[in-house]
């Protein structure tokens, strides 16, 4: 049971920590591997560990009690971390970095277009984009050598959200935008980690390389808006949605600022996190052959070699099972940061008003107290629910008021993109591979994942 007591009557504890630094604590070590420092700190000190990084107070939980208490029981006492900052800078005033009031508003406006009965007209789009990918998967990737499957996959999502949420084909615009938003991701990063942040209108040749990212990837996302108004047209899609949405109390729409900041977070968060689910999906079955086996079995049954539609989903538990342990492993939200507004008490541990609080879904997920092996591939155990679990102790969506708006359409894109793949192509990792992650603003490849393709049997 989470302890939640006024600092005046409870008997606090001081989280425990390392010994660091004393001009800058902890931040070498951040600077040069999060995970691994976030890891060993856990191990050595516990699931609550206090961090210093120069001057921020950084309190590392890895619990879920923990988690359900900040996230959930006392969400208001919490807004995002100073962190999301370079965010801020990128997205303006999204769903992502808002809070509040205009939070509350805007999520509001656009819940409705990621309602289950709306995404259920999206799995078509869905499967003919990946049906696009086979095609060209056939002609430019079987037999022309290794290829990066997490460039392939940005490249397959970001045609997904262009035309389900944007209702626009952004084919052509998938190299430029994936080159820019590697550049704004990378820009983000190190703009949060600097001791000094140097605002983005000095003109440092870092800045310069972040401006021309900025301006490609809002060009692409502002020529759409522009098009769509030009032809004053009426769609379904999240675009038509959030310029007809009106707010109950005034009656007035969304501005147009507004507008393209909620556009540019979607577009963003919604290719960038599926792309780096699905390329870690096909790492982990190249990996484990036993396992891409079996799935590869139950999706020839279920589909015997046709295209999947959405009734076809619920039959495939197995396939499900391993997206849900490759998010698991990997989770692409690898940690989740607020700010405590007030002085607040978690378990029994003092957080002071300001401190930074960190809940780290990796290293949840990784818990031994919530997982059995909990470094093993097991889709397995999602077939077997634990009844005991926690529900915060798997977290690959966040959690509380703040869930990932999207987790329902990412889930459907994950459960018809691994298996119309997986029924076409074999696909195993180069002789020699390893993986290394790059844990900045999600959790990706550092340099990709780099594969062989062959045509799968097809079913006799």
């Amino acid at each position: 049971m989470t302890t939640t007591m006024s600092l005046e009557t409870a008997p606090t504890k001081t989280m425990p920590g390392p010994r660091d630094n004393f001009l800058v604590g902890s931040l070498f070590e951040a600077w040069a591997d999060p995970l691994a420092m976030f890891t060993r700190a856990s191990a050595q000190h516990g699931d609550h560990v206090q961090l210093r990084f120069a001057w921020m107070r950084y309190f590392l939980v890895n619990d879920a009690t923990a988690a359900h208490h900040i996230l959930i029981e006392n969400a208001k006492g919490y807004h995002k971390s100073p962190n999301y900052q370079g965010l801020k800078v990128i997205l303006g005033d999204g769903l992502l970095t808002s809070e509040g009031e205009l939070w509350r508003r805007q999520r509001k406006l656009a819940q409705p277009a990621f309602h289950r009965e709306h995404l259920k007209g999206f799995a078509s789009t869905m499967v003919a984009a990946t049906r696009d990918t086979v095609a060209r998967w056939g002609r430019e990737v079987v037999g022309h050598g290794p290829f990066d499957v997490h460039a392939e996959m940005m490249r397959l999502t970001f045609r997904v959200v262009g035309q389900t949420l944007l209702g626009a084909d952004l084919e052509a615009d998938a190299k430029d935008f994936g080159a820019a938003l590697n550049v704004g991701l990378k820009w983000a990063n190190e703009y949060v980690e600097s001791i000094v942040r140097v605002p983005p209108w000095v003109p440092t040749p870092n800045n310069l390389r972040f401006r021309k990212a900025q301006r490609t990837i809002e060009g692409v996302v502002g020529r759409v808006v522009a098009e769509r108004k030009a032809r004053n047209e009426e769609k379904r899609d999240l675009l038509g949605m959030l310029m007809g949405a009106r707010d109950e109390a005034t009656g007035e729409a969304m501005s147009d600022k507004l507008l393209m900041e909620e556009l540019l977070t979607l577009t963003l968060a919604g290719h960038e996190t599926t792309a780096n689910a699905l390329a870690f999906t096909f790492y982990l079955l190249s990996s484990h052959p036993d396992i891409a086996r079996r799935a590869n079995e139950e999706v020839a049954s279920v589909l015997s070699g046709r295209e999947p539609a959405l009734e076809d989903l619920p039959k495939m538990p197995f396939t499900k099972a391993v997206i849900e342990e490759a998010l698991r492993l990997y989770p692409p939200a690898w940690v989740v940061e607020r700010i405590a507004l007030e002085a607040d008490v978690v378990n029994g541990y003092e957080i002071p008003k300001g401190g930074i609080v960190g809940v780290s879904p990796y290293l949840m997920h990784r818990n031994p107290r919530y997982f059995e092996n909990p470094e093993g591939f097991d889709p397995e155990r999602w077939l077997k629910p634990d009844p005991s679990r926690p529900k915060l102790a798997y977290m690959p969506f966040g959690g509380g008021p703040r869930t990932c708006i999207g987790n329902a359409f990412a889930m459907m894109e994950l459960q018809i993109i691994v298996p119309m793949l997986l029924q076409r192509f074999s696909l195993s990792l180069v002789p020699g591979f390893k993986l290394e992650l790059e844990p900045s603003v999600t959790l990706r490849p550092a340099k990709g994942i780099w594969m062989n393709a062959k045509p799968a049997a097809l079913p006799s």
